[in-house]
């Protein structure tokens, strides 16, 4: 952290507001020109229980949510289930408040709702002794009482960041300017003297802390505000992607509803269905009739997906499946991020898998694994998986809008059309060979598809080994000729992959330590790489994305350049670790592990610490991690 950089986290119950005023006050310090990045906490509830959103704010660069934080606006849970400290799960109306101090830096600012949380519960958690000891300052607050004023109580939200701004010397302009494009003049009128109450009531406190807005100014040019479930499903409609299937799941469900709210206007086709072997099932019957189709889920309902998958290899039927993990197993803890899905993804479903398996590590990424997904899966023939978690689905941060300013993708793959069906070659039983051993002209191991309709196209479709007809054959031969075709798509993936460059790399190229990752604390890894090298350390770190086929060249460069190799992922059981082993065997002596599996991700800070007291032989000071050391070691 430096004095430039605001991390202001705004706790209340599900149902109060929190997510769309984190959303709203993000998007005001992005358009007064700073970086922002939000980092989301809720629990597995439709209404109440402690949630807290984070905004990290700074001038230069926000890739991860921080360490920490230094301003809390607690409003309190007003859908509690009980206020009572014996209740079983405590007093849930003070939850927003007491669990949330532990993280409040020193010298930070406490707003909390005293019209909600009373003194006698204030006394519980020995708030005014912490606040002593940690330099805190708190301001009690009626915002209950502010928004009751002027309409609902459910307003008291908006109190709070107008009380929010007078503690900073804020600017509501362009937060006021959000609410005039999302609100009717009625509401609206009611929020902007809400707002405006809590300002002044709270320029009567006397302001000692040290805590201010960033320096900031007009942005360069025009940012967009998106999560990664945003860029997904942005990024499959620029793709030509026109039909999706789903049943809701989370953390899944967002991109299938962004989806759904925006296929319509672009003609396309979504469809909500009984549960996730029909919505995989309904994807590929779309992808056979001609369609570039998506469907997804996240963990259990991933795997009931996994006979249509082994359809679609088996058929080489191209489609494109979304996984989002969430921590398991079974229904596990639906609202928490984790990376424990990866050997899910990779072997589920029959035999050995023909699929390309993608993880991107942030909101750039994500639309361009999507669209390189949809352009794998056509021009192939074959599944693939997109892969990521439920905090790069949630989590915002600021992107240069033109970054999506592309040409939309309406190529079909790899469909002949009729003139060429007439001279592609064809079975005795006079169909023609839509699975060829040896087809020409075309990539590595694809052989020419028709789609239903087409003169001439006829073949057979099953789930069983078949000739190059599609019948049913259980001949040796022909077992070996169609598995060694599919699975020598991988390679000639793996040379598009190479040359795309899907990997991201940080750091000083002649750096003596490395550190491997996956996924979604891309940029919280790469953060605390510029905080090693600051403090005389000589690190470096990859982010892969390539799952399946692995990028063994380009893995094995970056291994073969360092002393060490930390790889850092959340999960128990190091999978991604596991995965290059595999792989690269002979890299393992070299290969460490941090792992962390308690539901929430990574802060820069502890990486830093893991990577020191792996190579210092220390033991870690926190509990919230494990160092799983080299083999051998």
């Amino acid at each position: 952290m430096t004095d430039q950089e605001l991390i202001w986290r705004i706790a209340g119950g599900s149902g109060d507001g929190i997510d769309s005023n984190s959303r709203y006050f993000a998007k005001a310090l992005m358009r007064s020109g700073l970086d922002v990045f939000t980092h989301r906490h809720y629990p597995s509830r439709i209404r109440g229980g402690h949630t807290y959103v984070e905004v990290r704010a700074t001038p230069d660069g926000a890739r991860s949510r921080g360490d920490g934080y230094n301003f809390l606006l607690a409003l309190g849970d007003s859908f509690a289930r009980n206020p009572q400290e014996d209740a079983y799960y405590g007093n849930e109306e003070l939850k927003p408040l007491s669990e949330n101090l532990d993280d409040l830096r020193e010298g930070g600012i406490i707003v909390y709702d005293s019209g909600l949380i009373d003194e006698e519960q204030v006394a519980e958690i020995n708030l005014e002794e912490r606040a002593e000891e940690n330099g805190w300052h708190v301001y009690p607050v009626d915002l209950r009482g502010i928004a009751k004023e002027h309409g609902r109580e459910i307003m008291r939200n908006n109190a709070g960041i107008g009380v929010t701004a007078a503690l900073l010397d804020m600017d509501t302009t362009e937060y006021e300017g959000i609410m005039e494009e999302m609100w009717d003049e009625d509401i609206l009128e009611a929020n902007l003297a809400v707002i405006q109450d809590g300002y002044e009531q709270a320029q009567e406190f006397e302001q000692n802390h040290d805590i201010s807005m960033p320096d900031h100014g007009e942005p360069e040019e025009p940012q967009a505000l998106v999560s990664g479930s945003d860029a997904i499903a942005y990024g499959a409609l620029d793709a030509g992607c026109r039909f999706i299937a789903g049943y809701p799941m989370t953390p899944w469900t967002d991109v299938f509803t962004i989806m759904s709210q925006n296929l319509p206007q672009f003609g396309g086709i979504s469809e909500q269905v009984e549960d996730e072997i029909a919505a995989a099932a309904l994807a590929l019957g779309a992808s056979h009739a001609g369609v570039k189709s998506m469907s997804g889920s996240s963990g259990g309902g991933f795997a009931l997906m996994s006979e249509p998958l082994g359809l679609a290899e088996m058929s080489e039927t191209p489609v494109v499946l979304v996984e989002a993990m969430r921590a398991g197993p079974s229904t596990g803890m639906p609202t928490k991020p984790e990376q424990a899905d990866l050997e899910h993804v990779l072997y589920t479903s029959q035999g050995d898998s023909t699929r390309v398996v993608l993880a991107p590590g942030d909101q750039e990424e994500c639309y361009e694994q999507i669209r390189t997904a949809f352009e794998l899966a056509y021009d192939y023939q074959i599944p693939v998986v997109l892969v990521y978690d439920q905090k790069l689905q949630g989590e915002l941060r600021n992107v240069d809008a033109s970054f999506f300013d592309r040409d939309p993708d309406g190529d079909p793959g790899s469909v002949i059309t009729e003139e060429e069906i007439a001279e592609a070659a064809e079975h005795h039983a006079g169909k023609f060979k839509r699975f060829e051993y040896d087809a020409e002209g075309g990539k590595e191991g694809v052989s020419p598809r028709s789609v239903p309709g087409q003169k001439g196209g006829r073949f057979l479709a099953t789930g069983n080994e078949h000739n190059e007809a599609g019948h049913i054959s259980e001949d040796p031969t022909n077992r070996v000729l169609q598995m060694n075709r599919r699975l020598g798509k991988l390679d000639s993936i793996r040379e598009e992959l190479d040359a795309k460059g899907n990997q991201t790399h940080h750091g000083p190229d002649e750096a003596e330590y490395g550190i491997m990752c996956w996924g979604s604390h891309q940029g919280t890894v790469f953060e605390a790489v510029d905080r090693l090298n600051e403090a005389g350390h000589s690190v470096k770190a990859i982010g892969v994305s390539d799952m399946m086929p692995y990028p063994e060249d380009e893995v094995s460069e970056f291994l073969e350049s360092v002393e060490e190799c930390l790889v850092v992922e959340m999960n128990a059981t190091a999978q991604f670790r596991g995965l290059t082993q595999k792989e690269l065997g002979r890299f393992g002596p070299k290969l460490s592990s941090l792992l962390k599996y308690n539901g929430n991700p990574f802060e820069p800070a502890e990486i830093v610490e893991g990577f020191e007291s792996s190579i210092e032989g220390e033991e870690l000071s926190v509990s919230n991690m494990k160092y799983v050391p080299a083999a051998g070691d």
